[in-house]
């Protein structure tokens, strides 16, 4: 029974790896969308977001099927109730970064990114893949050193943001009420992916140490 308990963890793990990457590739593609203004890239990042979604569902079904069956403790269950919180952020990171390529789907033939605010979305977007790269690692492989690297790259990608909000609401803003609102949501999702990637780091952390702490 016990070797069926570890194979079941395992197979939670690897699901979670796959989320991960899911959700990578999906930045990936709207980020590369909303910045080029490539339509067919906004709809594969479209379509491969409602498919994350079903997996995420399915990997929860098999968290509480285990977690009814097997009455883990200690830090088995830890890993059981982490692996549906991590399961939750990587379910919305592949759906924010979705939102991204809806934009550039919706602006589309015209560009969603004034040329003022592109080398900051340029940058935000080479950040958050930076960070699910190491998240699909770490997820793999529970390093804390690792985890402890994502929670401080994250403040560059929240310096990027609130730059979109400096130059947005300065008084040489001329861009139209469509073009505030698209990069005001696009800063917005941008930022909430890489604070997810934060979020799993601290639930891998947690994994390690049992300590929980709100990063």
């Amino acid at each position: 029974m016990r070797a069926v308990f570890q194979q079941e963890l395992l197979e939670v793990q690897a699901r979670l790896v796959e989320l991960a990457e899911g959700a990578k590739t999906i930045m990936d593609k709207g980020s590369r969308a909303f910045l080029n203004s490539d339509v067919s890239l906004a709809d594969e990042a479209l379509a491969l977001s409602e498919a994350n979604e079903e997996r995420a569902l399915d990997l929860d079904e098999l968290v509480i099927r285990v977690l009814a069956t097997q009455s883990p403790v200690a830090r088995d269950l830890r890993i059981l109730v982490s692996a549906l919180r991590m399961s939750a952020s990587l379910e919305r990171m592949g759906s924010l970064a979705s939102h991204i390529a809806a934009i550039a789907r919706y602006r589309f033939p015209g560009s969603a990114v004034p040329e003022s605010l592109r080398q900051t979305f340029e940058d935000m977007a080479r950040l958050d893949l930076e960070l699910v790269t190491k998240v699909v690692k770490l997820i793999g492989n529970t390093d804390l050193d690792l985890a402890r690297e994502i929670q401080a790259q994250d403040e560059s990608v929240d310096r990027l943001h609130r730059k979109v909000f400096e130059v947005v609401l300065d008084k040489a803003w001329q861009e139209n009420a469509m073009f505030t609102v698209d990069v005001t949501l696009a800063s917005r999702y941008f930022e909430r992916f890489a604070d997810h990637v934060v979020d799993i780091s601290a639930k891998v952390s947690f994994l390690q140490t049992g300590e929980w702490t709100d990063i």
